[in-house]
């Protein structure tokens, strides 16, 4: 695989609903066009941010579907097929795979908690379901459990094609330790807007963004300039969008605020979520507004 397979910008991109609450996948065209337009390097289809939660399997596979037409080979479409049992991310992942994704993301198992061989043992189970490149997704704060750098390094000995990690644990530690045990070998991306040049700064390769959605010519502006050792140039665009990373996201639970901003960007026709996520309070809209008006 091309070292620079997983390099750059990735946006986790939203699902858009109408005011019913049915994906608007007219609307996902369009978000979809716009990224391709900025340059980024690929999106993230069904992620947490596209709201695979409350997603049916149809409408699941319906999006990546919809996403892989509209793409048509411009860009990484890399899906998100995980879930916290193994079965269904198998079917969902062969599913995916037939329709013509570039990869997968595939996220630590949630809630049940599995140790770390449970780990290994469901990602093993996966990565021989298809030969397509594999993002692993450590996410403690949802998942409640971490990938640890062994569980990596053992399925990256095992499978060729185990060949990311997007590291959401907030750690700088956590990604000197993987780049020190595996290299290049394994790419790490940021899942955490805030943190991503920290994280480059130590040899990530770059961030699966939700600030893209609606800033991505920027976002990938930064990450650029991060890759060619340009850390003064990519920290001017982290102080401009700092205020969005620090607040997009802890105001309320994403893709709750990105949806909201994207609406009132006119990206989007609603700022629709489904429960057990809501509209944004009103006080925290004229946070948001507020914090909108310079962006």
């Amino acid at each position: 695989m091309d070292q620079h397979f997983w390099e750059g910008v990735y946006t986790a991109i939203v699902t858009p609903f109408d005011k019913d609450e049915e994906v608007d996948y007219e609307g996902f065209r369009k978000l979809i066009r716009e990224q391709i337009a900025a340059g980024v390097k690929g999106i993230v289809v069904v992620g947490t941010t596209g709201e695979s939660p409350t997603l049916n399997i149809h409408e699941h596979l319906k999006v990546v579907e919809v996403a892989v037409d509209e793409v048509a080979g411009r860009i990484q479409i890399i899906a998100g097929t995980g879930s916290n049992d193994t079965r269904s991310a198998l079917n969902t992942t062969t599913s995916a795979h037939e329709l013509g994704v570039d990869g997968f993301l595939q996220v630590g198992p949630y809630y049940n908690k599995p140790s770390q061989e449970g780990l290994f043992q469901h990602f093993s189970r996966i990565a021989d379901s298809t030969d397509k490149p594999i993002m692993l997704y450590s996410i403690p704060g949802r998942s409640g459990i971490a990938i640890d750098t062994p569980t990596v390094a053992r399925l990256r000995a095992r499978f060729d094609h185990v060949s990311c990690i997007k590291e959401a644990g907030g750690s700088c530690d956590k990604v000197s330790e993987l780049v020190q045990e595996l290299g290049d070998s394994v790419a790490v991306l940021s899942g955490d807007d805030a943190l991503t040049l920290p994280f480059m700064s130590v040899g990530a390769k770059g961030v699966v963004s939700v600030t893209s959605n609606l800033m991505p010519t920027g976002m990938v502006k930064m990450v650029e300039a991060a890759l060619a050792n340009d850390f003064a140039t990519a920290q001017t665009y982290h102080k401009r969008f700092f205020p969005l990373f620090a607040q997009m996201l802890s105001l309320e639970p994403n893709p709750v605020c990105i949806k909201y901003a994207l609406q009132k960007a006119g990206k989007i026709e609603t700022a629709q979520v489904r429960l057990p996520l809501t509209y944004p309070t009103l006080e925290n809209q004229g946070k948001l507004d507020l914090l909108l008006q310079d962006f």
